[in-house]
């Protein structure tokens, strides 16, 4: 069964690697612009891991993931951070958010692909 992952972020450059990344990793992806249309996809989409950007228009990635937790269904669902921020303040303010984890971009494939089966609850979003 592949994992299907929902990517967050404002730069089609980092959309696209993203989603080449995990589709080379047999991973389904799907993908939003910021964290409106992140949250307009999430319920189509049913992932088992979410991945979202920091600094974005419109809704940022605190906004999205504190929405996205306080849908019930999506309580336990991982959210991974993948961000050029790495400052410690707002790492702690993304766990506060519900965060499960930060990855500095750029980003390493491999450790991309690791961090996400490890957060990964299989059939979480289904």
């Amino acid at each position: 069964m592949s994992l299907k992952i929902l990517a967050v972020d404002d730069s089609r450059t980092m959309r696209n690697l993203i989603s080449a990344a995990l589709g080379r990793a047999g991973f389904e992806v799907d993908l939003a612009e910021d964290g409106e249309d992140g949250l307009r996809r999430l319920a189509d989409a049913l992932p088992d891991v979410i991945i979202t950007d920091i600094n974005m228009p419109r809704l940022d990635g605190f906004g999205f993931i504190e929405n996205v937790r306080k849908l019930y269904r999506d309580r336990i669902m991982p959210i991974l951070v993948l961000t050029t921020e790495s400052a410690p303040d707002l790492k702690a303010r993304a766990r506060e958010a519900g965060a499960t984890g930060w990855i500095v971009k750029p980003f390493d494939e491999e450790k991309l692909i690791w961090a996400i089966e490890r957060v990964a609850i299989p059939g979480g979003g289904t």
